[in-house]
């Protein structure tokens, strides 16, 4: 019974899944779809020019060099001592030469893709909503232990929907970046190991699949890893049969 109990979220999960799965093949009868919305398009090729790349990466750098600034002047003013000075000040100069630097290399090619920006912005607002709101510590709270959540007063249920809510929303917005890719959809799309190479990037990234430990930033390293192994290897001209064993051993 306890393991019925276990699974049955999962269970419900995947017969959902394949349930939408046949109203979506039942209500598209074209096999493809052109998308000719450039609203929607832009999403995955638009480029912002030279100059507008530049502003972009001077305007991310003031914001984190205020943060930072801003960090140091409230701990001063609340008589709280920085701990390692040489550091704030190696992240004060680091992140604008990454950002200057990548955008550098991006205006060499065709610019600074509005994809990019799309990422930052998530990764940045999901960093704060979990680091710094009363949601985010609910979210960890019930992931380490729902039980102890719930005797603290902790809606369990309600955390559990917004997170599965939040996750659906995400997953949406990935969507139409990747038929935006192509300009079309069709049935096919988003299919291979797309869903486990979602799932890898979180767990390659330190996040816990129990729940409790993890942050935004993880998911964003691990799915960088596993693109840049998918792409080290189709370089050199490996087969996807070697990709996969490769990122499955990682």
């Amino acid at each position: 019974m306890i393991a019925l109990i276990g699974v049955s979220s999962f269970a419900v999960t995947l017969a959902g899944f394949i349930a939408w799965q046949g109203v979506i093949e039942k209500s598209i009868t074209q096999g493809v779809i052109v998308i000719q919305d450039n609203t929607i398009n832009d999403t995955a090729n638009y480029f912002f020019s030279t100059l507008g790349g530049w502003i972009i990466a001077a305007v991310v750098s003031a914001f984190y060099i205020g943060g930072v600034l801003s960090s140091v002047y409230s701990n001063r003013r609340h008589d709280v001592p920085i701990r390692d000075p040489w550091l704030v000040a190696a992240k004060v100069v680091a992140l604008p030469v990454i950002v200057f630097g990548t955008v550098a290399i991006c205006n060499h090619d065709r610019g600074v893709p509005f994809a990019l920006l799309l990422v930052i912005a998530m990764l940045l607002i999901w960093t704060y909503v979990s680091k710094r709101t009363t949601f985010g510590r609910h979210v960890y709270a019930v992931g380490g232990n729902a039980e102890a959540a719930r005797r603290a007063g902790i809606n369990v249920a309600r955390i559990r929907i917004l997170v599965f809510m939040i996750s659906g929303a995400m997953s949406g917005l990935g969507g139409i970046v990747l038929v935006a890719r192509l300009n079309s959809a069709d049935l096919n799309a988003g299919g291979g190991t797309l869903l486990i190479d979602a799932i890898a990037a979180a767990v390659i990234g330190g996040t816990s699949l129990f729940g409790g430990r993890g942050e935004i930033r993880d998911a964003l390293f691990g799915a960088a890893i596993i693109a840049t192994i998918d792409n080290g290897l189709n370089i050199f001209g490996y087969s996807s049969g070697v990709i996969f064993i490769t990122t499955g051993c990682i």
